[in-house]
């Protein structure tokens, strides 16, 4: 019987990528640059593997939130200063809110049945706001943000000062949920306890078909296409 609840943010209950697509054209516009789909197209795809080095350790975070931008003026040949569009597009990021489908129903019904832990390596200031626009935060037991855990998902160390911040805390009784299978999927993995992927394009629904298939490199315990479809799950695990 699950208990403790892990939910990913960005892509699982807020829509990191209209967010994204928003902030990254009105950055780009507000230095002078072309702000369209194809940049900002771009932008996401130099950022996520920006973030995917934070996750193994290969560079920092003040390190990528800096150098996504040079990377990114590189591949458009134009001149503009990094520094300065990192602080535009933070404060723009920190202002867009978005819901995914079913997010604010699945938090109603959820809160009252298990206990719920936003997990993040979102920026926190960034996260902070988002957040509080949305109007989640009273859902949470717990709200953790890798930037000020010291760890970031996937690495055991992040959970494990999670867990040691939950009562009564049980692997047994805990799964995470989230849209990334290289920090929740494996990061659940890593720290032992139960996995969800979120994969609303996926066509399919829980439980995930067996032992031997794989989505990339991790197998998760089981997969959903919704919230709805988790809310689900929660009760038959």
């Amino acid at each position: 019987m699950i208990e403790n609840v892990l939910l990913d943010l960005d892509d699982t209950l807020l829509s990191f990528i209209k967010s994204e697509k928003r902030a990254i054209k009105r950055t780009l516009k507000a230095l002078g640059l072309k702000h369209g789909n194809y940049e900002a197209r771009l932008y996401s795809a130099v950022n996520a593997e920006m973030w995917k080095k934070l996750e193994k350790g290969e560079m920092t975070r003040a390190e990528i939130l800096v150098e996504r931008f040079r990377i990114l003026f590189q591949k458009l040949d134009v001149t503009a200063d990094a520094l300065k569009a990192k602080e535009i597009y933070e404060e723009n990021l920190k202002n867009s809110c978005f819901f995914v489908r079913g997010a604010k129903r699945f938090l109603k019904r959820a809160h009252k049945k298990y206990r719920l832990y936003l997990v993040s390596n979102g920026t926190a200031a960034v996260q902070d706001r988002r957040i509080r626009l949305a109007g989640i935060e009273r859902y949470f037991d717990g709200i953790f943000i890798s930037e000020r855990v010291g760890a970031v998902k996937p690495d055991k160390a992040f959970f494990d000062a999670c867990f040691s911040a939950i009562p009564d805390f049980s692997r047994d009784k805990t799964v995470i949920t989230g849209d990334s299978l290289s920090s929740d999927i494996a990061g659940g993995k890593n720290a032992g306890i139960r996995t969800c992927l979120f994969a609303p394009k996926s066509g399919k629904e829980a439980p995930y078909e067996g032992a031997g298939k794989k989505t990339g490199s991790v197998i998760p315990d089981y997969r959903v296409k919704s919230l709805n479809g988790l809310l689900k799950l929660l009760k038959r695990i």
